[in-house]
């Protein structure tokens, strides 16, 4: 159920999610991968969504629109300010309210820290955390105004553990888990949830990017993962739809929820961690 259900007009914007029969979402990344697939969670659990990623969402408009989800993307660098007001505004043109925002796009870099140069760490924190306060910044407005909402950051257990060679997305995570703290904290008490997710590896296009570099294969994180595999993006779409209920979660603030299959909380040596299997 999505498509054809109207928002009541003239409905005072104080009303809770619940007082609607339609929710809003917005879905950053959501050309591929995390993103992708937490569209199709959304959608199936009865959201309108918008659509951002620099190169085109048509797959999963396509699957959206199939599945008779009311969808819309918007196209660009979300580092931009003018296209994170543009997507403000046709959030409220098109459904007058916003009721999510996930915060998933982000690249990763891949380099010992002696040689990261300025410039690639700059960007990278650029994608996975100036825009995500952006976006935050933009649509918590609007459900501040509304005094109900939920925002959804995808972060990694890469902002909370340290990984090697990864001196920019690591710093670009840990603060994004700080600033999903610091808006819950501001935010909480005026009706927007703010929460974070962190993934382990996922099988994703990303991963596959990433492997090709030569820097660690599927062995290396199935051995050291207790479940023995990597997570996949329904794993963290269906984290992100919890985080995002008001009646499942709607007293869970601030929390760095770490769907890793136990990766982060896993202590053991090698030969131990295999004997478990």
């Amino acid at each position: 159920m999505v498509d054809g259900v109207a928002v009541e007009h003239g409905a005072p914007v104080s009303l809770g999610v619940e007082d609607y029969a339609m929710k809003v979402a917005i879905v950053t990344g959501a050309a591929q991968g995390i993103g992708r697939r937490t569209s199709e969670v959304l959608a199936g659990a009865g959201y309108a969504l918008l659509l951002l990623d620099v190169q085109s969402c048509a797959a999963t408009l396509a699957a959206l629109r199939g599945g008779g989800a009311d969808a819309e993307e918007l196209l660009g660098d979300i580092c931009d300010e003018a296209l994170v007001a543009q997507a403000v505004s046709t959030v409220l043109a098109r459904w007058g309210r916003a009721d999510l925002l996930v915060n998933n796009a982000g690249i990763s870099h891949i380099e010992p820290a002696e040689t990261t140069e300025g410039k690639a760490f700059e960007r990278v924190l650029q994608v996975n955390l100036l825009a995500p306060f952006l976006l935050a910044k933009g649509f918590g407005a609007v459900m501040l105004e509304q005094r109900s909402g939920s925002i959804v950051n995808v972060a990694s257990i890469a902002g909370l553990v340290g990984i090697s060679d990864r001196s920019a997305y690591n710093a670009s995570k840990h603060g994004l888990i700080g600033l999903t703290r610091t808006l819950a904290a501001e935010w909480g008490g005026r009706g927007v949830r703010t929460n974070a997710v962190c993934p382990g590896w996922v099988k994703t296009e990303m991963d596959v990017a990433d492997q090709a570099g030569g820097s660690y294969s599927d062995a290396d994180i199935q051995g050291v993962n207790p479940m023995g595999r990597f997570a996949s993006p329904d794993d963290i779409a269906q984290a992100i739809l919890f985080l995002a209920d008001s009646e499942r979660s709607g007293f869970i603030n601030g929390q760095a929820l770490a769907v890793d299959g136990g990766w982060t909380t896993d202590g053991s040596w090698q030969s131990l961690r295999m004997q478990k299997r």
